[in-house]
């Protein structure tokens, strides 16, 4: 692709190799512009806007019905594979196997969310239950949240093993984002304690014991 500047110097050049002076040469250019601008405006008025007319094209013979079902299936038994592991499997090339992910299935990969950790379904049971009970507790006595002191201790890991990039995953439109916990295992870690009531935190405490996972 040939720049305008470049276009220009080569307009200028062929004006002085037929040794045109400057003046002349600035004004052959000037002519030319007024002669295109003058020639576009004509045709705009006659000659109807361009438009994309349907033709057959070159047949899809990888976007077909079967090709699609395929992508799905491998899709479904493993969304952490990408796109040019999916064609490989697949026999297709990256473009059409993207086109069958954003265009046909409407899925696109999506980031994990990092969440303090990840809880078992007895676990967040449990939370709602003792949720409801404070809160009632709460209603009851106007006291209850003056009274109370919360903590809670939590491992602080040196080191995620892997990204939230490493673990996105295929989803659909629908489909609810994947979830990563921070705390995963690594070869040192700390506990952490912090405690908390109406008047403000108290400081943390880090304990000072290293442990080994």
């Amino acid at each position: 692709m040939i720049s305008e500047s470049t276009k220009q110097r080569i307009c200028i050049k062929f004006c002085f190799k037929i040794e045109k002076t400057a003046t002349e040469t600035y004004q052959l250019l000037q002519w030319v512009i007024h002669k295109c601008l003058t020639g576009f405006v004509e045709l705009k008025k006659v000659e109807p806007p361009l438009k994309a007319t349907p033709h057959s094209g070159r047949p899809s013979t990888l976007r077909n019905e079967e090709m699609i079902a395929k992508v799905r299936t491998f899709v479904h038994n493993n969304r952490r594979l990408t796109v040019r592991e999916i064609a490989d499997d697949c026999g297709i090339c990256v473009g059409s196997c993207e086109a069958i992910l954003t265009d046909d299935l409407h899925i696109k990969r999506v980031c994990a969310k990092f969440v303090p950790r990840l809880l078992t379904d007895d676990q967040r049971e449990q939370c709602q239950t003792i949720s409801r009970d404070l809160f009632e507790q709460s209603c009851e006595d106007v006291q209850f949240l003056k009274n109370t002191v919360t903590g809670d201790e939590s491992w602080v890991y040196r080191y995620d093993p892997e990204t939230k990039r490493q673990l996105s995953q295929w989803r659909g439109p629908t489909s609810l984002q994947p979830k990563k916990g921070r705390q995963l295992r690594s070869k040192i870690k700390v506990v952490l304690l912090a405690f908390f009531w109406f008047r403000g935190y108290r400081t943390p405490r880090v304990c000072s014991r290293w442990a080994n996972s």
